[in-house]
C-alpha cells in the first residue's frame, strides 16, 4: 500500500497564504463571469467519458477550458451546497445542514460572493435556482444588484397531473405528481427553457453596458425531480438500452443509518412508499434523468451561443457546476442525501481566457468551497480572510502538474433512532474516503467509521474501517486538522430577524 501523505497545519497555512496572494498578473481583472449552476447534475456527461449521454453543448464547453475530474460538493443536498458556494464557508462552519435554515440566521454578517463582487464594481444578477428557495428558505437579496428572477411556471404541464395536484391541495406532498413527465412541447414551455431565454436577454442588456462587468448566475433546475422534459429529449434514448445498477445493496459493513432511504423520490405518486423499484420503473427513471440532462444541455448551449454571438466570450470567465451528484439505483439508493461517491462527486469546468487552455482536464482535488476564492483570484479581487476554501487557479494554469490539496471534505447528518443527530464528516483523498459519524463536539472515540478504498474497490462494496487501522488513523489525522463541526443552528424562536425575509413571488 502506498504511504498516505498527511496534511499538517503548516502545509494548510502555506496553501491558504499562496491562494490569498496570487499575483495580479494572473488575474482577468474586470472580466465578466458567467456562472451556470445545474441542480442534481452528476458527472453523467459525454465529456466525463459517458459516451451514451447526449450532452454536446456541455461537452464543447468542457473542451474550451479545464474539466475537473475530482471535484466534490461539501454536502449532497441543495441548500447547504449552495450556501457553501456563495459564502465560501463549509456547512460545518455555518452550522447549517438542512433546507429550511437561511445561512444569515446563523452568520448574519457574512459577505457573499455576489456582495464581494458588487463592492468591487461588478453588477451581480441571478435567475433560476442559485440559492435554495422553499421549505421556509428564501432568496438572499443582498447578494444581487437587482432582484432575483424566477420563471412563473410550475413543474408539470400535463392537465391530468395539474388537476390531481389541485385536488390534493393541503395534503402531504400535495405539489408532487409523477416522477417523470414527457410532453411534446417547445423548450420554453418549461421553466428551464424560460431561464435560458432570460439569460439571453440579460446578456444582450449587458452588451449595452460595456463599462460594467457582470457576475451573472444562471441556475437550471433539471435534472432535479420530477424528470420532466420535452418529448424530443426522451426520444434521444432507447429505454430498453438502460440497465438497473448491478449492485442494489449498501456497502458490506456500512452502518445501517449511512445509506439514504431516498424519501425524496418516495414522495412522487408513481413511486411505491416502501420496497425496491421494479426493473421497468428503474429504467423509466434512468431514462428520465438522461432526458432531463439533455434538455438542460440544450439550454446551456443556447446561452453559450448567445455569449459567443455577442462577442462577450473573450472577456468572460465561464464556470459550470453541479451542486451535488445523484444515486441512480446504485447500492439500492436514489437521489442524493449521502456521503457516497455518486452523491458527493460533481461536474466542474472552468474557462478563463488567457489562463486556461482548451482540451485540458485536471485530476486535482477541488471542492465547492474553493470556487469563491478562485473567482476572486481570477478577477483580481483580494481574497477575503476567513474563507474555508483555497483558490485552484494553479490547477487552471497547469492542469497536468498542479497539486492544490491532499484532501477535500464533505458532511451529511443523520438522526438514527435513539442516537440523536450524528454528523458524518468525510475526508476524501485521491484514493480513500473516511467517514466519521459522531455528534458535533463529541469525543473521537465515540465515532462510528466507514473507510473505502477506490483503488481496490471503486464500487464502494465494502467498509474497510475495521481492517485497515493504519489508514484510518492517517485519515482521521487529516480530518482532525479541520475545525470541529458546529451542530445544526437552531436559533431563537423569538428572533425577529425572520422578518427580513422577502416574500417569494415568481416574476414573469
Amino acid at each position: 500500500m502506498k504511504t498516505l501523505r498527511l496534511l499538517v497545519p503548516a502545509t494548510l497555512a502555506f496553501v491558504s497564504a499562496c491562494a490569498a496572494e496570487l499575483p495580479p498578473a494572473v488575474s482577468l481583472s474586470k472580466s465578466n463571469i458567467l456562472f451556470i449552476a445545474i441542480d442534481d447534475l452528476k458527472p453523467l456527461l459525454g465529456c466525463y467519458g459517458e459516451a451514451g449521454v447526449k450532452s454536446p453543448n456541455i461537452d464543447r464547453l468542457a473542451a474550451r477550458g479545464v474539466r475537473f475530474d475530482r471535484a466534490y460538493c461539501n454536502q449532497a443536498v441543495c441548500a447547504p451546497s449552495r450556501n457553501t458556494l456563495m459564502t465560501g464557508l463549509r456547512p460545518t462552519t455555518l452550522g447549517v445542514y438542512d433546507l429550511a435554515t437561511h445561512f444569515r440566521d446563523a452568520v448574519p454578517d457574512v459577505v457573499t460572493l455576489g456582495q464581494r463582487f458588487q463592492r468591487n464594481g461588478w453588477r451581480a444578477e441571478s435567475m433560476g435556482k442559485i440559492y435554495h428557495v422553499g421549505h421556509g428558505n428564501y432568496v438572499d437579496a443582498a447578494t444581487w444588484s437587482v432582484p432575483h428572477w424566477v420563471p412563473a411556471v410550475g413543474r408539470y404541464l400535463r392537465p391530468d397531473t395539474l388537476a390531481a395536484i389541485a385536488a390534493a391541495a393541503g395534503s402531504v406532498n400535495a405539489d408532487k405528481g409523477p416522477a417523470v413527465e414527457c410532453v411534446d412541447v417547445p423548450d420554453e414551455a418549461y421553466g428551464d427553457g424560460m431561464i435560458a431565454a432570460e439569460a439571453i436577454r440579460r446578456l444582450r442588456a449587458a452588451k449595452e453596458r460595456p463599462g460594467t462587468p457582470f457576475l451573472m448566475a444562471v441556475g437550471f433546475s433539471k435534472p432535479h425531480l420530477p424528470f420532466a422534459a420535452p418529448k424530443k429529449y426522451w426520444d434521444l434514448y432507447d429505454r430498453d438500452a438502460f440497465e438497473p445498477a448491478k449492485r442494489s445493496t449498501p456497502p458490506d459493513g456500512a452502518p445501517e443509518f449511512a445509506p439514504t432511504t431516498w424519501g425524496e423520490l418516495r414522495g412522487y405518486t408513481d413511486i411505491p412508499n416502501v420496497g425496491p423499484l421494479t426493473p421497468d420503473l428503474q429504467r423509466e427513471l434512468i431514462h428520465g434523468y438522461h432526458a432531463a440532462v439533455s434538455f438542460i444541455d440544450a439550454q446551456v448551449g443556447r446561452v453559450l451561443d448567445e455569449l459567443d454571438r455577442l462577442g462577450l466570450a473573450g472577456n468572460t470567465i465561464i464556470v459550470l457546476w453541479g451542486d451535488h451528484g445523484w444515486h441512480l439505483g446504485d447500492h439500492g439508493m436514489w437521489a442524493k442525501h449521502s456521503n457516497y461517491e455518486e452523491a458527493a462527486r460533481i461536474p466542474l469546468m472552468v474557462v478563463a481566457p488567457g489562463v486556461t487552455q482548451p482540451q485540458t482536464h485536471s485530476s486535482a482535488l477541488v471542492e465547492t468551497v474553493d470556487l469563491y476564492p478562485t473567482l476572486c483570484a481570477l478577477a483580481g479581487i483580494p481574497v477575503p480572510a476567513g474563507l474555508d476554501g483555497a483558490s485552484f487557479v494553479p490547477a487552471l494554469r497547469d492542469p497536468a502538474t498542479a497539486h492544490t490539496k491532499d484532501a477535500v471534505f464533505h458532511v451529511y447528518p443523520r438522526s438514527p433512532k435513539g442516537m440523536g443527530q450524528l454528523l458524518g464528516r468525510a475526508v476524501r483523498t485521491a484514493r480513500y474516503r473516511l467517514v466519521e459519524w459522531k455528534k458535533a463536539g463529541a469525543l473521537a472515540d465515540t465515532a462510528i467509521l466507514e473507510l473505502y478504498d477506490y483503488q481496490t474497490d471503486p464500487g464502494e462494496t465494502r467498509n474497510l474501517a475495521g481492517e485497515q487501522p493504519q489508514v484510518v488513523a492517517q485519515l482521521r489525522a487529516i480530518l482532525a486538522e479541520q475545525p470541529e463541526a458546529k451542530p445544526q443552528f437552531q436559533g431563537d424562536p423569538a428572533d425577529k430577524s425572520k422578518q427580513r425575509r422577502a416574500p417569494y413571488t415568481p416574476e414573469s
